[in-house]
């Protein structure tokens, strides 16, 4: 019973509002029409029509996270950002597939939604005039009785039941369960024709993993060269150095004593910078901290280490995949730098939760924002390294702050 009139409670306001709903739709036709025009005319249009599809967008996303909640299914949502002048902005809303879904929904709301709106509203207007009826009708005044059925006069307790009881009851079995039934029905449609279909999530989901893939394989060979550049230019230095010294050795051990010391004693220290330029490549590769201490510990430290004054809350996050606890590591020490270096900021607050399936780590500064993702912010290296493990990264900056950065990370729990 508890769901029958939760169905009703989601159904019924949704359902009344469609009248108007579908009046407001029915306008855009008009809107896109007048935009024409004016383009023709004096070329005002070019600017009037795309603001009308942004304004279209908004209004058709609105009813699609309607018709998700009547089904009680999540929504895909997904519109091609605009950027730049007035023709990137007609590239932009006319190459979006999102526009033409939208366009060709406006005729179905128009013709579906209306007469549900109306039915619904006279159904509840129904039963509304027929329970305050039957209960009031003796508050009236006699020049104005009250007829609930054709030719039938409620003037008594008899009459007003007889009347009143049938219209209630026929106008709330209909709102309690037909009407559920054309809201889902309408949802349904509403969603067939505006929800993105599975091929286009496919494409997508293609074009993302392509993209990842490429950026994940230029990562590793930037990474392999870096390896590679720091052996040869150091560590392969220090190691020809310390055979020169060692060769030297041999030859002046039994004739130069003072000497063969003193070339062990710089062999020896050219050892020991070997193996600590050794240790910094393969702390680069995987910090040891996060063997030693794991995730929970490797973020403390980091956190503690941190220019700015951080507060962290940390969930526990048992055990990860040793790649994702890097990516993670590397993620969070790349936005601190970032806090420390660009923002300005007082404070930062720092939470490393999961989510389902996901290692969320999330980094907020009361900075000055506008985090430029081209200049060097280290937000580009923290998306290749992220989107190498299919996360994501999300960046909120608006100018005067604050700053926020999310990545999300697989963990295949």
């Amino acid at each position: 019973m508890s769901a029958v009139w939760g169905g009703v409670r989601r159904t019924v306001p949704t359902m009344v509002l469609m009248a108007p709903s579908s009046v407001v739709t029915a306008l855009f036709p008009l809107a896109l029409l007048v935009a024409a025009l004016a383009i023709v005319a004096g070329g005002v249009g070019l600017v009037f029509l795309p603001m009308v599809l942004v304004v279209l967008r908004l209004w058709t996303d609105t009813h699609r996270v309607l018709a998700g909640h009547l089904l009680g299914r999540p929504v895909r949502r997904r519109f091609q950002p605009l950027r730049g002048g007035v023709f990137s902005w007609w590239r932009g809303v006319f190459g979006d597939p999102t526009t033409w879904r939208d366009l060709a929904w406006l005729p179905v709301q128009v013709v579906i939604g209306l007469p549900l709106g109306l039915l619904t509203a006279l159904l509840l207007g129904l039963l509304l005039a027929s329970l305050g009826g039957t209960l009031f009708w003796w508050a009236l005044p006699d020049s104005d009785p009250v007829q609930l059925l054709p030719g039938v006069t409620i003037a008594d307790w008899g009459t007003a039941v007889l009347s009143g009881v049938p219209v209630l009851m026929v106008s709330g079995v209909l709102l309690i369960f037909v009407v559920p039934g054309l809201a889902r029905w309408w949802a349904a449609l509403t969603l067939a024709v505006l929800d993105r279909s599975d091929a286009e999530e496919l494409e997508e989901r293609v074009e993302v993993l392509t993209e990842s893939r490429a950026g994940a394989l230029a990562a590793h060979g930037a990474e392999l060269r870096r390896i590679e550049r720091d052996l040869h230019d150091g560590i392969q230095a220090r190691l020809v150095s310390i055979a020169l010294r060692l060769g030297i050795v041999r030859q002046t051990m039994t004739t130069e004593p003072d000497v063969a010391s003193t070339l062990l004693a710089e062999a020896s220290e050219g050892v020991e910078a070997a193996m600590t330029e050794l240790r910094t490549i393969v702390r680069a590769i995987y910090p040891p901290i996060l063997a030693d201490r794991g995730l929970a510990g490797a973020v403390r430290s980091l956190v503690a280490d941190c220019p700015v004054p951080a507060h962290l809350d940390l969930d526990e996050t048992g055990e990860l995949p040793a790649a994702v606890e890097t990516a993670a590591y590397f993620a969070l020490a790349e936005a601190l730098t970032n806090v420390a270096k660009h923002s300005g900021a007082k404070s930062v607050d720092v939470r490393v939760r999961t989510a389902g399936e996901w290692l969320v780590v999330e980094v907020t500064d009361d900075g000055r924002g506008g985090i430029d993702e081209a200049g060097g912010s280290g937000v580009v290296g923290i998306r290749r390294r992220v989107a190498a493990l299919d996360g994501v990264v999300k960046v909120e900056s608006p100018a005067g702050g604050p700053s926020r950065i999310v990545v999300e990370l697989p963990c295949g729990r």
